[in-house]
Formats: structure tokens, sequence, C-alpha cells
């Protein structure tokens, strides 16, 4: 594979360089001692420009791929020397077949306005693909929510995203259902893109409830809380907040950033609910919400004089 390029180009250049020797040259048109007839000259000339555009996608492109350390950045890369050199092959060929590029390009235009109609949806998801790519409303390994589907992009092609899907209607609690969900690049251009991971800002916040009855001293609850929060993710919430606060300083938002995580009142008609907002990964989300239950739970147990839960099965 690593010599695919180079053996492709030298090919071409071999296929190419027969063709013009043999119509130059060759009175009865043969090569090596085969008779080489018209057709077959065209098709010689045309898998020669094929392998030329092949090799030197395979040539530029392990360049390129070899010199990006991101991911996601390879996988854009990828893309686009595909679009250019099949873009460049294409034409290519069709000035070979008809040995007139003036005539190409005027016949691609013509085709190219009864193409748009043809293939509306087609030329959408590419445009959607663009400013994907531009833009980044999302890549490759971001975990976000588009048109009814959640899930973790898995990759970005020419006209369609494949999303990992979390949720879904076989599981829940922000778990992966093992599907895989096509969605068309154009639906970036009309719908809302939630991103729950995108550059810059790899954390968000959580919520987690409990309730309580009015006899509990609230104040000694919701230090418990904030205490098991900050075992569990102390240092990893001190990251995620020095990076949102960094990410928030390039935009005009002012907001308030708490350095560690806080806990909301909020009264119901019979409890008191408890709500503990902390920062964290969103692939961590809910191993970070089941650890904090139960780990709440167990410390609100060993103070039945100070917490008390209401009393009832409708909590």
């Amino acid at each position: 594979m690593r010599y695919t390029g180079p053996l492709a180009l030298a090919v071409a250049v071999a296929l190419y360089a027969g063709s013009r020797v043999v119509r130059r040259f060759g009175v009865d048109e043969t090569l090596f001692g085969v008779a080489i007839g018209p057709p077959a000259l065209l098709v010689l000339s045309v898998a020669a420009v094929v392998l030329a555009a092949y090799g030197g996608y395979r040539l530029v492109g392990g360049f390129l791929l070899a010199h990006t350390a991101s991911k996601r950045r390879r996988h854009d890369v990828r893309n686009v020397l595909r679009l250019v050199f099949g873009a460049l092959g294409l034409v290519a060929g069709f000035g070979v077949v008809t040995r007139d590029w003036v005539s190409v390009l005027f016949s691609l235009g013509v085709v190219g306005f009864a193409i748009t109609f043809a293939l509306q949806g087609a030329l959408a998801s590419m445009i959607g693909w663009f400013y994907i790519v531009i833009k980044r409303p999302y890549g490759v390994g971001d975990r976000i929510a588009i048109e009814g589907t959640r899930g973790d992009v898995a990759s970005i092609d020419l006209f369609v995203t494949e999303v990992w899907e979390i949720d879904g209607d076989l599981v829940s609690s922000n778990q992966p259902s093992g599907r895989i969900v096509t969605v068309p690049n154009s639906v970036v251009l009309s719908s809302h893109v939630v991103n729950f991971h995108g550059e810059g800002v790899p954390h968000v916040w959580n919520e987690l409830s409990v309730q309580v009855a009015y006899e509990t001293d609230l104040d000694f609850a919701a230090d418990v809380m904030i205490d098991a929060a900050v075992d569990h993710l102390g240092d990893e919430m001190a990251a995620g907040v020095a990076e949102y606060r960094e990410r928030l300083a390039e935009t005009p938002v002012e907001l308030d950033v708490n350095d560690r995580p806080t806990v909301n009142v909020v009264q119901k008609e019979s409890w008191v609910e408890l709500r503990l907002r902390y920062l964290v990964h969103p692939r961590r989300g809910t191993r970070a919400r089941n650890a904090l239950y139960r780990d709440i739970l167990d410390r609100f147990a060993d103070a039945p004089d100070r917490v008390a839960f209401p009393v009832g099965r409708n909590r």
C-alpha cells in the first residue's frame, strides 16, 4: 500500500507514452506486435488518466495525512482530496475522449445545469459537506443531536454523516444502541445541530436531582452532595472549567462559571428537590451520575437524623 501511488503513476505514464508513440509512429497501430486499433488506444489513454488521478491522490494524500496529527483533520483531508482528484480525473477523461478541452468545459456547463435539477438532494448534501468542513458545527468523534438523532459522529462523507446512535428506541440512559444512523449532510443547513463535545468545549453541565422531605437540614444535605461531587469529579471538573472559561472568553457572552459543583433548591408540593450541578465529559455522564447517586444516598443514610425522605411512592 505504501508504494501504490508511485506505481500507479508509473503505469499511467507508461500507458500514455505507449499510446502516444503508437499514434505518432505506428503505421499499422501495433504495440509489442499486438494490433492496437483506435478504440483500444482510447481505452489506454483513459486508463492512463484514471491511474494518474489515483496515483496522484495516493501520493499527495499519503504525504498530507502523514503530516496531519489530528484524526478529524485527516478525515477532512481525505475527503477533500477525493473530491479534487475525482473532479480532475473526470475532466481529464472527457478531454482525452473528445480531444477538445473547450468543448468539454462548455459541455460540462450545459450538462451541469441540467444535472442541478436532477440531483438537487445530492448537490445540497455536498454543499452541506462544504459547510461542515468550513464552519465545523461538528466533527468526527463529536457527540451531537440532529434531526431527532443523537449519537457520536462516526464519519463525514461528501453526501452523508454516519452517527453511532445513543439512546434511540432500543436503549436509554445515554447508552449506545449499536445502530448506525445515516443523516444527509443537507440537514445541517436547515436543522438545529446540538454539539455536546465540540472543539474547545469537551465538557458539558449535568444535573442530578435528589428529593428530600421538608424536615431535612438543607444546608447539610447540599454540602454532602457537593463533597461527593468534588470527590468524584474534582480534578476533572477544575480542568474542564478552565477550558470552558477559555472558550467563553473568545465570545461576547458573559457568564458566571463556578469552580465547584453547586446545589440549587427547588420547592415542590410535598418535598424539596436538591439539584446538583457539575461539569463532566458527555461520554462519562451516565457513569458519573450513577456513582454520585450511590455515594450521595449512602452518605444520607449515615445521617438519618439530618436527612429525611418524602413519605410515599410518587417520587
